[in-house]
C-alpha cells in the first residue's frame, strides 16, 4: 500500500479509492482488524474513522470504526476509538458500532464497548443492539447483552420486540435466553415473603426507588411470552401459524404462554379494513404508492410491501412483508415479498431462506 501511496501526487487521494458498496481502504483494513495499517491510515495519511460510506446499499452509513467491530479484534476497535470513534454514531440502517459487533456475534467486542459506557438499549429508529442479535440468531452476544440488563420487551415497527425477531429467524437458543432472562433494570434479590404463595422482595433502584414484592413466576422470566409485537397477535399464536415449530411451542408454553388470548377485535379489524382497503386500491391503481397505508391485512401489507419495493425502499418493504407473513405465515406471495426486500437490502442469505420458505 506504501507504494501505491507514494506513486500519487496527493496521498489522500487513496480515500477516494472505492472497494465495492462504496466501502473504502480504511473501511477494509478496519474490517479485517488490520491495526498496522489502520494506524498508518489513521497517523499518517489523516483518515477519517467516522466517514460514512456513500450509497443505499448494505453499507451505506457504515464508518471504519463500524466495520471494525465486525473485526472481532479489541484492539483494532480501541484504537479507531481512541481517535475518535463515536460510539453514538448510526449507518443508514440505524445500526451503531454495538449494533454491528451484536448483530456478527462478536462477543469480545461487544463487552468491549458496554464497558465504555455504550448505553447496552440504544436504539436510532431501527432497534437495539438485542434486536439485531436476536435476528441474526447469535446467541452468545444476546446473552451478554441480556447480563448487561438489555429490555428484552423494547419494540421496534415492523418485527415487535426481540423474542419476535428470534422466532421470525428460527432461533430457539435465543427464544429461550430472552424468556429466561432476568427483570428489566437492576434488582437485588432479597427474600422469600410468602412461603404458600413464593414472592421475592426486590428493590428498584433509581430515583423514586420502591421496595415492594412480585410473584417468583415473574422473575424467572424476561421476555413477555404473552406480549404481542406491533400486529394484534401474540408469540404463540404466530408460532402455532407455522411449520417447523413445535420446540417453540412447547417452551412458550412451558413458559406460561396463553393460549386463550385472542388476536384481536375481529368485528372492528374488519370494518376497518374494508374501509382502507377501498382507498388503498384506488391509490395502487393510481400508482401513488406513498400515500397508502393499511390496517393488518395480510393482502393490505402484501402490496404496501410491493409498492415500498418499487420506491426503493428495502426497510419498508421488508418490515411490511415481515408483518405479511406474520398473518399468513405460509402465503407463497408473502414469503416471496420477504426474498424480494431481503435482495433488494443485499441481504442474500435471508432471502434464500424467504424463498426455501415458500
Amino acid at each position: 500500500m506504501k507504494g501505491t501511496v507514494k506513486s500519487l501526487d496527493d496521498p489522500r487521494v487513496i480515500f477516494s479509492f472505492g472497494m465495492g458498496g462504496g466501502i473504502g481502504v480504511l473501511h477494509i483494513a478496519a474490517v479485517g482488524g488490520h491495526l498496522e495499517v489502520c494506524k498508518y491510515l489513521v497517523e499518517e495519511l489523516g483518515g477519517d474513522v467516522n466517514a460514512p460510506a456513500p450509497g443505499v446499499g448494505d453499507f451505506a452509513g457504515v464508518t471504519p470504526f463500524m466495520s471494525s467491530a465486525q473485526s472481532g479484534d479489541v484492539s483494532t476497535v480501541k484504537y479507531l476509538l481512541d481517535h475518535g470513534g463515536d460510539l453514538t454514531k448510526s449507518d443508514a440502517k440505524g445500526r451503531t458500532v454495538l449494533h454491528h459487533a451484536a448483530c456478527i456475534g462478536s462477543c469480545t467486542v461487544t463487552e468491549f464497548l458496554l464497558s465504555k459506557g455504550v448505553a447496552v438499549d440504544i436504539d436510532c429508529g431501527r432497534g437495539t443492539p438485542l434486536h439485531q442479535a436476536a435476528t441474526n440468531e447469535q446467541d452468545k452476544t444476546v446473552k451478554i447483552l441480556l447480563e448487561h440488563h438489555a429490555d428484552p420487551n423494547a419494540t421496534v415497527v415492523g418485527i415487535g420486540t426481540a423474542l419476535m425477531g428470534a422466532l421470525l429467524y428460527r432461533s430457539l437458543k435465543c427464544m429461550k435466553l430472552l424468556i429466561k432472562a432476568s427483570i428489566l433494570f437492576s434488582i437485588s434479590v432479597h427474600r422469600y415473603v410468602l412461603p404458600s404463595q413464593p414472592c421475592f422482595c426486590v428493590n428498584l433502584h433509581g430515583e423514586g426507588a420502591v421496595t415492594r414484592s412480585i410473584p417468583q413466576s415473574f422473575l424467572q422470566g424476561g421476555a413477555d411470552v404473552n406480549r404481542g409485537s406491533s400486529l394484534p397477535m401474540t408469540p404463540l399464536v404466530f408460532t402455532t401459524g407455522w411449520g417447523g415449530y413445535t420446540n417453540f411451542v412447547k417452551f412458550l408454553l412451558k413458559a406460561g404462554a396463553d393460549p386463550n388470548i385472542p388476536d384481536a377485535d375481529r368485528r372492528q379489524l374488519e370494518q376497518t379494513k374494508a374501509t382502507l382497503k377501498a382507498h388503498a386500491d384506488h391509490l395502487f391503481r393510481l400508482k401513488d404508492y406513498k400515500a397508502i397505508d393499511v390496517a393488518p391485512s395480510a393482502t393490505l401489507y402484501a402490496n404496501r410491501s410491493l409498492c415500498k419495493l418499487l420506491l426503493d425502499d428495502g426497510e419498508g418493504a421488508l418490515s411490511d412483508a415481515l408483518r405479511c407473513r406474520m398473518l399468513r405465515p405460509n402465503w407463497v406471495k408473502a414469503c416471496y415479498r420477504q426474498a424480494a426486500a431481503h435482495k433488494l437490502l443485499k441481504e442474500y442469505k435471508q432471502a434464500c431462506d424467504a424463498l426455501l420458505d415458500a
